[in-house]
């Protein structure tokens, strides 16, 4: 079984990887500058079209328990995409196709099936970068009760 290197990112990176794009999006061979697999949790990307709709711009908005996630394992092209599942995003980075999509030979619940230590080995990770966050909020919350 291959090892998947897909790595969990923050808000920060994810909008340094979108101007990235944006930056080089007219050379003819472009480079960018941290090719991989890549996921942000909690957040959903939007497209706005202004200016007569011949310009678009990507914003990311928060959302709990929705996931973006990014390939730009080729180096040149920055591929994106909103998921409900963590387990979905993880599909889609590895093998291109969406759990709806129909192929004879990867179904999303035998795909789930062989790669449950990945992800369950993410799902850490994610709960990890997460405790932290609610630590900080219980302390912030006692400090500001006021005694009796």
């Amino acid at each position: 079984m291959a090892d998947m290197n897909i790595k969990l990112i923050t808000a920060d990176q994810a909008m340094k990887m979108l101007r990235d794009r944006h930056a080089k999006r007219n050379e003819r061979f472009p480079e960018l500058i941290s090719p991989g697999s890549y996921i942000l949790p909690d957040y959903f990307l939007t497209r706005k079209r202004e200016a007569f709709k011949i310009r678009r711009h990507t914003f990311l908005k928060k959302k709990p328990r929705s996931y973006v996630a990014f390939d730009s394992e080729n180096g040149q092209t920055l591929w994106l995409h909103n998921f409900t599942s963590l387990s979905e995003a993880m599909f889609w980075l590895n093998t291109g196709l969406k759990p709806a999509d129909s192929d004879s030979k990867n179904s999303f619940a035998k795909w789930k099936e062989s790669h449950t230590d990945e992800i369950n080995a993410l799902k850490d990770q994610l709960r990890a970068l997460s405790k932290p966050k609610k630590k900080d909020i219980n302390k912030a919350t006692k400090a500001k009760k006021p005694k009796q």
